[in-house]
């Protein structure tokens, strides 16, 4: 059952934070021939504990069937029309190195309501290659671009010694949502998004992860391991 879009509240952060994982359970659940799943099968498909998912799932209305549980179809409905992926966000990419070039090549954007409409560098070898169908344009066209093809969301996958300069371009042209994967913190004005996706960070918090389970197993007493 689901309740009156009417009637909705503010969704916080932390749940807008999960709806994408809930979204990707979803999906899978779907592919596989599920049409329904429990609250519980949901959760642990989305590695989180079932009361928040169903707290989670309240601030978009969707309460499920007792007995039954949630339709996966409406379900995922419903989180793809809360996140805004209903519709097609034109994207364009800044940076086409290795990470830039990988990220324009990512086929998944299109099946999750992503459109990359434009691909931008300085290095003159790489402008007027054709990634995935789309060619490299100069910086000199990042204004025109923004305005022509309505730029939703910036990407920078540049070197982090030009990211701001590069958000400070797009922020001017009108952009007011920045995916950053460059290894540094933008400022911003208010009103405009940023998320910042820093691959070093990540492994250097799965190296502290790591190390804890290599001393932890050092300290195991020798009895508990022949046990």
């Amino acid at each position: 059952m689901t309740a009156d879009p009417a009637a909705r509240r503010g969704i916080p952060d932390a749940t807008v934070a999960r709806l994408p994982e809930y979204l990707r359970a979803l999906t899978d659940l779907a592919e596989r021939g599920i049409t329904s799943v429990s609250s519980e099968e949901l959760a642990t498909a989305a590695g989180v504990r079932s009361a928040k998912l169903r707290k989670d799932l309240s601030h978009l209305g969707s309460y499920g069937v007792r007995g039954v549980g949630y339709e996966v179809d409406l379900l995922a409905y419903e989180i793809s029309r809360e996140l805004g992926l209903t519709q097609d966000w034109p994207v364009a990419i800044v940076g086409l190195g290795n990470l830039g070039h990988a990220l324009a090549n990512y086929s998944g954007f299109v099946t999750r309501g992503f459109r990359v409409v434009a691909l931008l560098d300085h290095d003159p070898d790489i402008v007027g290659q054709h990634i995935a169908g789309v060619a490299v344009r100069p910086m000199d066209d990042l204004e025109r671009v923004a305005e022509v093809d309505g730029i939703a969301i910036g990407v920078i996958a540049t070197p982090a010694a030009s990211a701001q300069g590069v958000c400070d371009r797009l922020v001017a042209a009108g952009v007011r949502s920045i995916l950053n994967f460059a290894p540094c913190v933008l400022s911003v004005p208010h009103g405009v998004d940023v998320r910042k996706v820093d691959l070093s960070m990540e492994l250097q918090i799965l190296a502290f992860h790591e190390q804890r389970k290599a001393l932890a197993a050092r300290r195991t007493p020798l009895r508990e391991v022949i046990r």
